[in-house]
């Protein structure tokens, strides 16, 4: 297992990322963020952007998880959609580069597993971010050095669920030699202990710690929740 990877191994990865149109929407923020992630015991970050990426890639020991959040015409896959981005991210030094890895259109016409394998022979280590066992499964064969849940509940035509799919989690690490990452509304120490219970390498929460305009909402009277 890579040195990255393993030292994600039972710890929580923060999710250092500003919504579009939020305050706090800089690098300076997104570093001060993770800088006290750090300090609170997480094990790993998870950032957006080659700018922030890099940012956060200099100011902290811990491992970097980079993606690039991207819309493109014709496709509804938007974490790192094409390989300029891997390219792009890899650049800016993360450790690892995470590719959504579901099976919807690709920009191109590229499948999942087919641009996995590109991504990989570019250079980084790839996270492939799935939704089902199935594209768990591809993505690993395709060559992912590791994948996660991330994409759990958000393919559907359905609502998003309210809590963290555990079960895909329990079947992703029955079924692969990978690490699987545990992620997707996971907001209470207990949900990150029943991952890690459940085979979860490490679990990656954001939303829980790093947003304070849903915090906010949260917490206001007639405000609603939040996802995680």
């Amino acid at each position: 297992m890579s040195e990255p990877l393993e030292g994600l191994r039972g710890g929580l990865v923060v999710s250092v990322q500003a919504p579009e149109g939020s305050p706090l929407g800089s690098p300076a923020v997104m570093v001060a963020l993770a800088l006290a992630a750090e300090q609170g015991g997480a094990v790993g970050i998870r950032a957006e952007g080659a700018e922030d990426v890099g940012a956060i890639a200099d100011a902290v020991g811990l491992p970097v998880i980079g993606l690039r959040k991207r819309r493109v015409e014709g496709s509804d896959v938007y974490i790192t959609p094409e390989l300029t981005d891997v390219e792009e991210i890899a650049r800016a030094g993360a450790d690892l580069v995470a590719v959504d890895a579901t099976g919807r259109t690709r920009p191109g016409g590229m499948g999942a597993e087919e641009f996995v394998t590109a991504a990989a022979s570019v250079g980084p280590l790839v996270l492939a971010d799935v939704d089902t066992l199935e594209a768990g499964r591809g993505a690993a064969a395709a060559g992912a050095a590791a994948v996660a849940t991330t994409l759990a509940g958000y393919t559907g035509n359905g609502p998003v669920p309210s809590e963290p799919d555990l079960d895909l989690v329990t079947e992703l690490a029955a079924a692969l030699e990978v690490p699987v990452l545990a992620e997707g509304r996971y907001t209470t120490p207990e949900s990150v202990r029943a991952a890690l219970e459940a085979g979860a390498h490490a679990v990656v929460a954001g939303t829980a710690i790093t947003d304070a305009v849903a915090l906010t909402r949260r917490m206001v009277p007639g405000g609603g929740g939040a996802s995680g």
